[in-house]
């Protein structure tokens, strides 16, 4: 899991990566963690924004504070887990305006964090979908976002995905049929060679 770690202050973000390398020790679960100083800094890091599957803001920073920064990450990415940290409990009713999941106060983090990262970890996976197919290559098993996109001609079908590139032969309403549940495609027009994209777009 990627995780992005924002507060101008190295010792609370220390604290923090701690923390959360700690608890994915003791759960077995593997994190990467990127840190920054500023919300300035972090908004113009768009790739690590597109691959962070959760966030943290300190609240109270200088410069843009973290609920600009969220507010405005947000925009781009409403789907984007993020919870506030700060050490003010007056901040708390603010999380609300920008769709927070979690508030957390820096002074209980070790009492708080284990809790907060179960719920977290549990609507994460909820929202992730898993699809497996009989490729050519073998039976595998994908999360649905990450297929990047497929490309299929007549009954050959091409998976490009974070893992690889795997091929299987099924008719394309086959492959939409088995899709539908899972994951909306949009389907791009067909080319010249007769070949047809299809690319997942998030709900």
């Amino acid at each position: 899991m990627n995780i992005i770690i924002c507060d101008d202050r190295i010792d609370d973000r220390k604290n923090l990566s701690d923390l959360l390398s700690d608890y994915g020790e003791k759960k077995n679960y593997e994190f990467t963690i990127t840190e920054y100083e500023s919300g300035e800094q972090l908004c113009e890091e768009q790739s690590a924004l597109e691959a962070c599957q959760l966030l943290f803001l300190d609240i109270n920073m200088q410069g843009m504070d973290g609920l600009k920064t969220a507010m405005r990450i947000k925009e781009k990415y409403p789907k984007l887990p993020v919870v506030l940290v700060t050490a003010y409990m007056n901040y708390a009713l603010d999380g609300y305006k920008v769709k927070a999941s979690r508030f957390l106060l820096k002074d209980n983090l070790a009492d708080t964090i284990e809790e907060c990262m179960d719920d977290l970890i549990a609507e994460i996976n909820k929202n992730r979908r898993i699809l497996e197919f009989r490729f050519v290559e073998g039976t595998i098993k994908l999360y649905a976002d990450d297929i990047i996109y497929i490309e299929t001609e007549l009954h050959k079908n091409v998976f490009y995905t974070e893992k690889g590139t795997f091929q299987i032969y099924k008719k394309l309403d086959e492959l939409e049929n088995e899709l539908k549940n899972m994951e909306h495609f949009v389907q791009s027009a067909e080319s010249v060679d007769k070949s047809i994209v299809l690319f997942p777009c998030s709900s």
